[in-house]
């Protein structure tokens, strides 16, 4: 499975780059690495906006965000 890393990453590019996967797959899966909770949340309101089912499995200090269509 793909693994985007946005680690290190201010928003907005967190979300953008989850954008550009979510318009570039239109359906599948795919899991995004962030490391900031703002980026989490942000992530996860556009995946539903976008009727994408997203699963956070925390990692410490990071999150690996599982979006499914």
């Amino acid at each position: 499975m793909e693994v985007k890393d946005a680690r290190g990453l201010l928003c907005p590019e967190p979300v953008l780059i989850t954008k550009r996967e979510i318009d570039r797959l239109g359906q599948g899966t795919f899991q995004v690495l962030v490391d900031i909770v703002a980026a989490r949340d942000n992530i996860t309101r556009l995946a539903k906006s976008q009727k994408w089912e997203i699963s956070v499995e925390p990692r410490g200090d990071e999150f690996l965000l599982t979006l499914k269509k």
